[in-house]
């Protein structure tokens, strides 16, 4: 046995063994929270999303074979260079959603429903090996009147190459979990939601 291994019937400090015939206490774990908080965002806010994704043509094929996007553009390199392409484009879908992935931290964690994306353009193709970071700026929150405890924030979000040029541009709704009493929150209107 390699130095640091335990076998199965040894112990680990710190653990209770379990016996065969009781299950763990799984309401017993703390949960921790995680995410912004209503509270937490002001209209002009911009937030840089962490690291960023560089996307390979791996990803590119397997989420366009996922995906049933057949598309010969994003699949076929000699067809993406007769098309004026240096390379097969990657699949815009898999850059929203990567994009969406990377604001999630920041923007949706805590929880609360996604109420859609408006206003989304893609101002030039990605390639495979392009790295893509992404920030988000506030544009509105309103408390929300159909949902007590919640309140409605839409994010302008924009992605960019290695390069900084934008690969996509796009709005984003989430209804967001408050903190407290959001009566009173600045920037907070009482709107039907």
């Amino acid at each position: 046995m390699m130095p640091g291994h335990r076998t199965a019937t040894q112990a680990v400090p710190g653990l209770q063994p379990m016996s065969d015939s009781s299950t763990p206490d799984l309401d017993s774990f703390p949960l921790a929270a995680k995410g912004n908080k209503f509270e937490d965002f002001t209209v002009g806010q911009t937030m840089t999303h962490h690291w960023g994704r560089t996307l390979t043509q791996a990803d590119n094929v397997a989420f366009s074979t996922a995906t049933c996007a057949w598309l010969p553009l994003h699949l076929n390199v000699e067809y993406a260079r007769s098309q004026g392409h240096p390379d097969m484009v990657v699949n815009p879908m898999l850059v929203l959603c990567t994009v969406i992935g990377l604001s999630v931290e920041d923007l949706s964690e805590s929880g609360g429903p996604f109420l859609g994306i408006d206003e989304c353009v893609f101002p030039r193709p990605v390639y495979p090996g392009d790295t893509i970071t992404a920030s988000s700026h506030v544009v509105r929150k309103r408390v929300s009147a159909g949902r007590p405890g919640f309140g409605i924030v839409t994010w302008r979000t924009t992605a960019c190459n290695q390069r900084g040029e934008p690969v996509v541009d796009l709005l984003r709704t989430n209804l967001v979990a408050a903190r407290g009493d959001i009566s009173s929150t600045p920037n907070g209107r009482h709107d039907l939601a």
